[in-house]
């Protein structure tokens, strides 16, 4: 699957999802987009949006976009913390569906 890794994850996150092709925002140019603009260049390329902005799900509708999104939620953002929430991300991936939004942890 192709996953893009928000800005707002560790890129060392993208070596925990090695059976996808899992590219960054830095990597593909896009750091500082908004929400709204980064998630209409990710849908042209990605499957799924992987990010730690928890307002996501608020100021965007979703619905609209060929894209899904995965939101990490843990006590803060460092490696340490998100990889244990590593085995639902891909749980979730298996059946995550185009503007489908998904919470895996509880911070």
């Amino acid at each position: 699957m192709r996953i893009l890794l928000d800005e707002s994850l560790p890129r060392k996150l993208t070596l925990e999802l090695p059976r996808h092709n899992v590219q960054t925002v830095q990597r593909r140019g896009w750091a500082g987009l908004k929400n709204g603009a980064l998630l209409r260049e990710a849908s042209q390329e990605f499957q799924v949006l992987l990010t730690g902005d928890q307002n996501l799900e608020f100021q965007q509708d979703l619905t609209t976009l060929p894209i899904a999104v995965i939101v990490m939620v843990a006590v803060n953002n460092r490696i340490e913390s998100l990889r244990p929430l590593i085995p639902d991300v891909l749980e979730a991936l298996k059946t995550i569906q185009p503007g489908q939004l998904v919470r895996v942890g509880d911070g």
